[in-house]
């Protein structure tokens, strides 16, 4: 199952509001307001990469408030 990162910028005053609907969502194992480039960072588990981009447009784009997303992807080294 793959793991991904997404950082989120959201509108001034907004974190709160923004992690909360982030928290309920299941497709989201870890949630965290951070300072820096962002404001948010999530870790999804996802089925497989390319529901990524849906969930990522649908879920978390569609939030008020967030006004930008960067997606990484984790890499498994062997």
């Amino acid at each position: 199952m793959p793991v991904c990162y997404v950082l989120i910028s959201v509108e001034p005053g907004r974190e709160r509001k923004v992690y909360n609907k982030l928290s309920k969502m299941p497709e989201i194992v870890e949630c965290h307001i951070v300072s820096g480039e962002c404001d948010i960072i999530v870790k999804l588990k996802v089925d497989d990469l390319e529901s990524l981009p849906s969930i990522v447009a649908t879920k978390i784009k569609s939030i008020k408030g967030v006004k930008d997303t960067r997606t990484l992807t984790g890499l498994e080294i062997r």
